[in-house]
């Protein structure tokens, strides 16, 4: 529910106007969205409230408001917070620090009791799942309010969920937050209610919800500039057959993840070239916002490593590096976020919760791809702090991703399994699996398989803002005055002038392209490989248009031309039988429009 109910305010409203408006974790006022939610939570009373609210918009503060007016009221006495990460249990407890709550991060369960000074305890949903029994005696003794920090995480594991249930289900009251779409499986999260919806299948039921869209349009969070890159991929696969391919192009689930791979390689020139462009775009954009930040979310480790190192040949300053396993990653955020340095490498330490305001481009060079992780990562990005900033996020142009671009604004449910409709589609699970595991929630599926990346090579693709897309369908080359055009920017634009200006660019690209075109007397010698690309991306362009014209996916499209049309599923289609599936998507298209 979203609705205002009729009770009286308990803390003064801050429309979400500009420019005054609450800072993180620290305002005497609240967002209109987190007063309202203050208001339906207190005119109800639950015992379990869910809030689900996009990132950057302010669950923190909202949380600690109520956990305030909770100790205040008497209502509760204790607090206990349950975080995903060990930094994000110390970014809590210094939150609440500010809003007068002393929280203990360092408790651990069967720790015992804690110094009198503290009012709770931060704890992990991995510590929690260690010593459930620890936890429940010690929500026993108070009057405790549990709050549930992205509380998808406690489906992570089944004994993390059991954990969380056998720890917490003592508790006098349980506020759970969530800031992304919900996981994928079919675990059941504690403490979270389910309903069925039309067709039967039960979906989670959020007491509160202020989506992407809502934030965008109240000015809370900015709205997000996607560059998409791609490029010819060459690779060797575990069989030893040497593959090359267009990057983003229509291939099986295996392709397309050895072609990211190969992208996201740190010894190709894919990484170098949109590292490149993406350290050119933070200069531009620090010519508005003098402190603004960059960070590339990177696969593992070693990625990071040589990613930071390529960084450093770029900019002539080492990144700070942030790796999960060392003692120090916190204090390297926490530097990062007080400072003014240019980039940070991170593996997933910074993917959620992870407070680093001035963060304005970004590098996605990983090949996690599932909902929940895009998303939250980049959340990161989004939190605004003035008028006309806008979020700048470099990826990979793979359809999955560029699909979860493309539904930014999309609000999602937890949808705990599918049903067979008709009793006697006994087939029907296996299709459901077949369907899902094409699909590929996550690329990274099949890391462990010998692969070897033998070369990789950048393109400008195209922009995607505010659901539409913007560019040259892959056709320019990487440091171009066409790729420029976007790169250069500026870095403060209100939302109405930033859409204005991509059509501009767009429309000045057309007319170019209309005033050097050859004439046509004139033979124009091309290498099969060049011929090759340029059809490809002419039928993937179109593709793409028929995708926004009726809504089917790109995989069913391209399945149905190769049905039709003939010609192998991978991309070694020759040009006849590319030639034949561009002219049979223009025959849809022209029955569609008639």
């Amino acid at each position: 529910m979203t609705g205002r109910p009729e009770a009286a305010p308990l803390v003064p409203a801050l429309t979400p106007a500009w420019p005054d408006r609450a800072a993180w974790g620290t305002a005497p006022l609240l967002r209109a969205w987190q007063t309202a939610a203050i208001e339906q939570y207190f005119t109800r009373q639950p015992r379990d409230f869910l809030a689900v609210a996009t990132p950057g918009a302010g669950k923190t503060t909202f949380a600690l408001s109520v956990a305030a007016e909770l100790l205040g009221r008497r209502l509760v006495d204790r607090i206990t917070i349950v975080a995903p990460t060990e930094h994000l249990k110390l970014q809590w407890a210094e939150a609440a620090g500010r809003a007068g709550i002393p929280i203990d991060p360092t408790y651990a369960a069967g720790k015992g009791k804690t110094s009198t000074d503290y009012l709770g305890i931060a704890v992990t949903y991995a510590g929690v799942g260690v010593n459930p029994l620890a936890m429940r005696i010690r929500t026993e003794r108070f009057k405790t309010l549990v709050i549930l920090d992205e509380v998808h995480h406690a489906g992570d594991a089944m004994s993390w969920g059991e954990g969380v249930r056998e720890a917490f289900e003592p508790a006098t009251r349980r506020l759970a937050l969530t800031g992304t779409p919900f996981r994928s499986d079919v675990n059941p999260i504690p403490f979270v209610t389910y309903a069925p919806g039309d067709d039967g299948i039960p979906r989670s039921v959020a007491d509160f919800t202020y989506g992407y869209a809502h934030a965008l349009a109240d000015h809370v969070v900015r709205p997000v500039l996607f560059m998409a890159y791609s490029g010819e991929m060459q690779w060797r696969t575990r069989a030893g057959d040497e593959i090359a391919a267009q990057l983003g192009e229509p291939l099986t689930k295996d392709l397309t993840n050895q072609a990211l791979r190969t992208a996201l390689d740190p010894g190709g020139a894919w990484i170098p070239s949109v590292l490149t462009a993406a350290d050119m775009r933070l200069s531009e954009v620090r010519r508005h916002v003098p402190d603004a930040g960059g960070l590339v979310i990177a696969t593992d480790q070693d990625s990071a490593r040589s990613y930071a190192k390529t960084l450093r040949q770029i900019t002539g300053v080492a990144p700070a590096l942030v790796l999960s396993d060392e003692k120090l990653a916190s204090k390297k955020i926490a530097a990062f976020t007080t400072g003014d340095a240019r980039w940070m490498v991170a593996v997933r330490m910074v993917s959620e919760g992870v407070d680093v305001p001035r963060l304005a481009v970004g590098v996605y060079a990983t090949t996690t791809s599932t909902p929940l992780f895009f998303h939250q990562a980049v959340g990161r990005f989004v939190r605004a702090r003035a008028r006309g900033e806008t979020a700048s996020i470099f990826l990979p142009s793979v359809p999955t991703l560029l699909g979860h671009a493309s539904e930014m604004e999309v609000e999602r449910d937890h949808v705990l399994g599918r049903r067979i409709t008709h009793e006697d589609d006994i087939f029907a699970a296996e299709r459901e699996l077949l369907a899902q595991a094409e699909a590929g929630d996550s690329a990274s599926g099949d890391e462990g398989l010998p692969f070897e990346a033998l070369g990789s090579e950048a393109r400008f693709d195209r922009v995607l803002y505010d659901g539409g897309e913007f560019g040259h369908a892959g056709d320019v080359r990487v440091g171009s005055e066409e790729e420029m055009d976007f790169l250069g920017i500026p870095g403060l634009l209100e939302p109405d002038q930033m859409r204005e200006l991509l059509q501009q660019r767009q429309s000045d690209r057309a007319r170019k392209q209309r005033a050097v075109k050859p004439d046509p007397d004139t033979v124009v010698e091309v290498t099969t490989h060049e011929q090759l690309a340029i059809l490809r991306r002419e039928l993937n362009g179109l593709v793409a248009a028929w995708h926004h014209r009726t809504g089917q996916a790109h995989g069913i499209t391209h399945a149905a031309l190769r049905k039709e049309c003939g010609g192998p599923a991978a991309a070694v289609a020759n040009a006849d039988q590319l030639q034949a599936r561009i002219l049979r998507v223009r025959e849809w298209a022209a029955r569609k429009t008639s």
